[in-house]
C-alpha cells in the first residue's frame, strides 16, 4: 500500500483530495490505456482530477450500498455496475449476526434489500451513460477511485465487478480510509491511500467540506448532457 506523509489533514474538499491522490498516483502518468474509474457520487469529484492530472479517461463504476434490513445506514454489503457486471460484495461479520438474530426471515429479508438496490443501480447506471457504452476495461490498466474507505465493503464490489471484465491492473484508490485496507488489498494489485488507517469513524471526517454530490455534478464531470 502506498502512502504519502506531511499532508495537513483533514482535506479541505474533494478537489484538494483528489489533488493529493493524483501525486500519490503519478507513477501511472503516462501508461497506455489508462482509466480512472469514480464511484458515484461522492468519488467521482476526485477522480476527475485524478484523471485530469494523468491524462486518462474517465469513467464510472456504480455502486450501491445493501443496507441492513432494519439498520440501513448500516453496510451488510454492496452491489456494482460495470459494463453490465453486477457482482455483490458481503460484510460478513454483519450478515452473519443478522441471519443469527432472524433465522426465519432474514436471507429472504436481505435479498429484497439486494433486490432494490440492483433497480437503483441500473437507474443510475443509464443516467450516467445515457448514450454511451462504458469505457473499456479489458488489458488496461484501470484504477478505481473513491473520496474515502470506511467498511470497505463499496470498494470491494467495484473491485470485484471491475475485475471480472479483465483488465491488466487493478489499482484501489481513496484519500483516506477509516481503518486498514486488508479486504481491498486482496482485490487489487496496487492499492493507494494517502491517508490511510486514519482511525476516524467516517469519511465525511477527513473533509472540512463534505457536501453531497448531486447526479447533475457527475454528469457535468462525466461530460453528459
Amino acid at each position: 500500500m502506498s502512502q504519502t506523509s506531511g499532508h495537513p489533514y483533514p482535506y479541505a474538499d474533494r478537489i484538494e483530495a483528489g489533488r493529493v491522490l493524483a501525486d500519490a498516483l503519478a507513477d501511472y502518468r503516462g501508461r497506455s490505456g489508462l482509466l480512472v474509474l469514480g464511484l458515484p457520487r461522492g468519488g467521482v469529484p476526485v477522480a476527475s482530477v485524478v484523471a485530469g492530472a494523468l491524462d486518462a479517461a474517465l469513467d464510472v463504476v456504480v455502486v450501491r450500498k445493501i443496507g441492513h434490513p432494519r439498520q440501513p445506514e448500516l453496510a451488510a454489503g454492496a452491489v456494482a455496475e460495470a459494463a453490465g457486471e453486477r457482482p455483490a460484495a458481503w460484510n460478513d461479520d454483519v450478515v452473519r449476526t443478522w441471519l443469527a438474530a432472524a433465522p426465519v426471515t432474514g436471507q429472504a429479508e436481505l435479498e429484497a434489500v439486494l433486490a432494490a438496490e440492483r433497480v437503483e443501480l441500473l437507474r443510475r447506471a443509464e443516467r450516467y451513460r445515457p448514450d454511451r457504452p462504458a469505457q473499456r476495461i479489458e488489458g488496461n490498466t484501470v484504477i478505481v477511485v473513491d473520496d474515502g474507505v470506511a467498511t470497505g465493503a463499496t470498494m470491494r464490489a467495484a473491485l470485484a465487478a471491475v475485475r471480472s471484465l479483465g483488465p491488466n491492473w487493478l489499482v484501489a484508490a481513496a484519500p483516506m480510509s477509516c481503518g486498514p485496507a486488508a479486504g481491498i488489498a486482496a482485490l487489487a494489485d496496487d492499492v493507494v491511500v494517502p491517508w490511510s488507517d486514519s482511525a476516524l469513524s467516517s469519511v465525511g471526517q477527513a473533509y472540512q467540506v463534505f457536501g453531497q454530490t448531486s447526479d447533475a455534478e457527475v454528469r457535468a464531470l462525466l461530460q453528459v448532457e
